[in-house]
């Protein structure tokens, strides 16, 4: 018997009656009265006449026939799965392909490819910094962020969005040696685009590390698509790393780790989703893999998403309503309640256009919105069509 584990009744103190998960049922009505009930929704492969603007295939490969072949051929060679983690069967040709390639595409050393980009991220900041040490994280960052600052167990400072002088301020004012500066590349509900040269002069001024979430940038901003670090002028920097999805713009699955190469050997050694977690399946490396190819052969992509997202987002202004200005894929229209937010999403979705719906604790309370994301691949038609959806529903 475990000495953490007493035999039944030992000493146990009295507790009230009833199931010891009732609490859950009054935790639903709560949720349920707040307007923040959710519910999987699985959609079927062929939706005739729907116009997803919720999907995050931001230059719409997914079903490009070059990735579905290279899906295909990888399954063919390689199997459905990885078979294991990183480090024991689950590394193939295609995941060091990859890693390559993207590395080059974004102006690095290196990069190192994980299951997922919320696995990106809680390897990259829980490997460097720990307790004793410093994160700077602002107020807006991807949950992601928030759970790995919260692993890290590194003192977590949170800055107001986009205040480069309050990141000064943390980082002039600290007693740790090791501080780390986190932020979004493009911030994923409203789309706007984080401060990052600056960020990197104060970040070097005070003798920290930069660390960019570029779930939304890679594929989007920049020339071809290189990413919001790229186009700062920050590729190759020693003091600054990157995470990266690949289930947005490379229309696949998986996450990545981007910059110097001693930052990925460190990652390899230390980082416990790379040690611990299956590989991402070999199917979706290839996927990745040829989406990146495509996007460097055809670099118009990325300007013809940001274009079409600034297209909605214009014209729904020019509706009355309150809509973001994005600096990528994705603008937000204002709503308001939760309630009022899902009631409009619904409408939406009767009239054929699936858009997103952010309630709290995706946003605070008071303003919810509709997200609406681009696809490079949308026509004028579908735009219009879109927008007159919008003017009825909201």
């Amino acid at each position: 018997m475990s000495e953490n584990h007493p035999p039944a009744g030992a000493d146990a103190p009295a507790r009230s009656g009833g199931h010891p998960l009732d609490w859950l049922d009054a935790n639903e009505k709560e949720r349920v009265a707040a307007g923040l009930r959710r519910r999987v929704r699985p959609r079927p492969a062929d939706e005739p006449g729907v116009l997803d603007l919720a999907g995050n295939d931001y230059l719409g490969l997914a079903r490009h026939p070059r990735v579905l072949a290279a899906s295909a051929a990888a399954v063919a060679a390689w199997g459905a799965g990885s078979t294991g983690s990183r480090l024991v069967t689950g590394s193939t040709d295609l995941h060091a392909e990859l890693e390559t390639e993207l590395a080059a595409h974004s102006g690095a050393e290196a990069s190192l490819v994980f299951s997922s980009g919320y696995l990106a991220n809680i390897a990259a900041i829980t490997s460097l910094v720990g307790r004793g040490d410093l994160v700077v994280s602002d107020a807006v960052n991807h949950a992601s962020i928030v759970d790995a600052c919260r692993l890290s167990r590194a003192r977590v400072a949170v800055t107001p969005h986009c205040d480069v002088d309050a990141v000064a301020a943390v980082l002039a004012d600290r007693a740790e040696e090791r501080a780390l500066v986190v932020v979004d590349a493009v911030f994923s509900v409203d789309g706007d685009l984080a401060p990052l040269a600056e960020l990197a002069a104060v970040v070097r001024r005070y003798n920290a590390v930069l660390l960019v979430d570029e779930a939304h940038g890679l594929g989007v901003v920049g020339a071809g698509g290189r990413g919001a670090v790229h186009e700062a002028g920050l590729a190759y920097a020693d003091d600054v790393l990157r995470t990266v999805t690949l289930s947005k713009s490379m229309g696949s699955q998986g996450g990545a780790v981007v910059g110097p190469q001693r930052v990925v050997d460190h990652l390899v050694d230390t980082a416990r989703p790379f040690i611990f977690d299956t590989a991402l399946a070999p199917v979706s490396a290839a996927a990745a893999l040829e989406s990146l190819r495509i996007l460097r052969e055809q670099p118009e992509l990325a300007d013809g998403v940001r274009r079409r997202a600034l297209e909605l987002a214009e014209g729904a202004r020019a509706l009355g309503l309150n809509a973001t200005t994005p600096s990528g894929a994705v603008a937000s229209v204002l709503v308001g309640e939760p309630d009022a937010a899902f009631a409009a999403a619904a409408r939406c979705a009767d009239a054929g256009v699936r858009v997103g719906c952010f309630r709290p604790p995706s946003v605070p309370d008071g303003i919810s919105r509709l997200r609406l994301a681009a696809r490079a691949d949308l026509t004028d038609a579908e735009v219009a069509r879109a927008l007159d959806v919008l003017a009825k529903a909201v």
